[in-house]
């Protein structure tokens, strides 16, 4: 008996507020329930909860527009910065190491290093046999370039963790840095 009176109460509520005829209306059915193929067009195009049509149909047509999302960045977790600056560090400092070899055999095939020896050894200033090229050899400017492209390691991993400490007290203060994200 309460399941007739609940069944009649809630017709009367779909045909006040909706404006058409329950016959009229497809039900609304969750689409991952039935699937994408037992879906049939007029459930796809269910009406407005207001009821009206127009506004259904104004609805479907309109463009989405681009969503944005205000963030801030709060905390940074200084391990994951050590990470990343540390491979960062090793990486430029293979560079680096690279670069001075290179920049070296160019110039020794360029002929710098006999250059500035026969500069040297005109102007008087030679003393005991000057040889550029046997003070500044390849294993000599290797060894000093590997050298400090470990200290520039240590001290940017350093550096970087010491940042992101300060960052973290500072964002609880003031916040941390506020971000707009859009998605265009």
């Amino acid at each position: 008996m309460s399941e007739n009176v609940d069944d009649k109460q809630s017709r009367q509520t779909r045909s006040t507020s909706g404006g058409a005829s329950e016959s009229e209306r497809s039900p609304r059915v969750a689409r991952s329930v039935l699937g994408e193929s037992s879906v049939s067009k007029s459930e796809s195009n269910a009406w407005p909860v207001n009821g009206n049509k127009s506004a259904g149909k104004s609805q479907r047509k309109r463009t989405p527009r681009a969503r944005r999302m205000s963030l801030s960045l709060t905390r940074v977790d200084a391990w994951s910065v050590a990470k990343v600056t540390l491979l960062l560090s090793v990486a430029a400092g293979i560079i680096q190491i690279v670069a001075v070899a290179l920049i070296w055999a160019l110039l020794n095939v360029v002929g710098v290093f006999d250059q500035v020896t026969q500069i040297v050894s005109s102007t008087g200033l030679d003393t005991g046999g000057f040889n550029l090229a046997s003070i500044f050899s390849l294993g000599t400017v290797l060894s000093a370039v590997t050298i400090l492209s470990i200290v520039e390691v240590v001290v940017a991993t350093l550096f970087a963790v010491i940042i992101a400490a300060l960052y973290n007290v500072i964002s609880q203060l003031v916040g941390g840095v506020h971000v707009t994200l859009g998605d265009d």
